[in-house]
């Protein structure tokens, strides 16, 4: 995505989101005050206020109360970064388990991409609990499957956001949940995630606010509407930047922008070849869950494959592919179609029919796929030619 910010524009605040870390949040708050001249602490509610623990501290104190979340103090401290003037915000864990010292690196990766969303990927040693290691796996699958994109480490919390990417993206979770919501919003708007490789520490005096029941409760309702939605053949909203400022695309350039895009060409293709192949094999229900599995897998253009899947209900596939499977068993076409052939070898035509669509739907597939890309590239050639 185009930006509308030079490197030199960007300014970047610092935000310590903290819950009851009162044993490391100096600690971690005069690091980050030695490695950066922004910081600001945002205290969701903490049983205890540390304004007691920062007084001498030369950073900026935010308190909400009651306790909200972790996703709704991120969104307090954008939004205090925002009405002072700031691009970005740098989030780090207030348990102590990342390095300050590796702040530069978000500055220097967001100046090179100053509408992506930087994110801190942990480098994990055999001291790391067996629960991260798991959630990040269990997790980053997930993301790959409703975005098609890969995303190294989808539970990390040492990020830097654009504030304004951060001010467009409708996230409805404001907890622990917010961190791969938000992160998959901003793929389907159009946004990129860029890795940086980080350290990371783990103590046993390391105090996690995670509840195992709440939040994996939580994480496991908001994968299931994500990957649902995911499924839905809807464009989702795009952005582009225009004057500085995030805008939302409008449809047809949307589709223009897709169709003018390096690779836009193959992947169209490969889009409808997968929807005329899950709509022809004769799996009913099964192939439903290939189609969108392998769409998201893929990151396919869900419209086409859903589309070019339709065009294979009613009786022409099935007969078709029951003709072919027929001629495999038999050596010869069924051509007598009355009440014996239809209906006391009802379950031979079912047989026959999962036979043929092994061979009807890969033929077909290549067909539509070689069709598709024919008609794909002259329109790609045009716009360029148009351009």
């Amino acid at each position: 995505m185009e930006t509308g910010q030079t490197a030199t524009a960007l300014t970047f605040l610092v935000v310590i989101a903290h819950y009851n870390h009162a044993g490391t949040l100096r600690q971690v708050a005069q690091k980050c005050r030695a490695v950066w001249p922004h910081v600001l602490v945002v205290d969701d509610g903490s049983d205890i206020s540390p304004k007691e623990l920062l007084q001498d501290v030369d950073v900026t104190l935010l308190c909400q109360t009651p306790n909200q979340g972790k996703g709704s103090a991120i969104l307090a401290g954008a939004a205090w970064a925002r009405a002072h003037g700031f691009t970005h915000i740098i989030t780090i864990d207030a348990d102590d388990q990342h390095n300050p010292q590796e702040i530069p690196l978000f500055v220097s990766a967001s100046q090179a991409h100053p509408q992506a969303i930087i994110l801190g990927v942990r480098q994990f040693d055999e001291h790391v609990p067996f629960g991260s290691r798991f959630g990040r796996k269990f997790g980053n699958f997930w993301v790959h499957v409703q975005t098609g994109k890969q995303v190294q480490d989808i539970q990390s919390g040492y990020r830097c956001y654009p504030v304004n990417v951060l001010e467009v993206l409708r996230v409805w979770s404001k907890r622990y949940a917010f961190e791969v919501e938000v992160i998959v919003r901003a793929l389907w708007a159009g946004f990129t995630v860029e890795p940086v490789n980080v350290s990371v520490r783990y103590t046993k005096e390391r105090i996690s606010h995670f509840s195992q029941w709440k939040d994996n409760f939580r994480l496991t309702v908001l994968n299931t509407y994500l990957t649902m939605r995911s499924m839905v053949p809807i464009a989702h909203t795009q952005y582009q930047v225009v004057n500085g400022n995030l805008q939302k695309r409008s449809y047809w350039q949307t589709l223009r922008d897709n169709l003018a895009a390096p690779g836009s060409v193959l992947r169209n293709a490969l889009s409808a070849a997968w929807g005329i192949f899950c709509g022809s094999i004769a799996l009913p229900g099964i192939r439903q869950v290939g189609l969108f599995g392998g769409a998201g897998w893929w990151n396919l253009n869900r419209l086409l494959c859903v589309g070019f899947e339709k065009l294979c209900i009613g009786p022409f596939v099935p007969a078709l592919c029951i003709e072919v499977g027929y001629f495999l068993r038999h050596g010869q076409w069924l051509t007598q179609f009355n009440m014996t052939t239809l209906g006391r070898q009802a379950l031979q035509r079912v047989w026959e029919w999962l036979l043929g669509s092994l061979v009807v739907a890969p033929l077909l597939a290549g067909i539509t796929f070689v069709l598709v890309a024919g008609v794909g590239w002259i329109l790609h050639r045009s716009l360029h030619e148009h351009a």
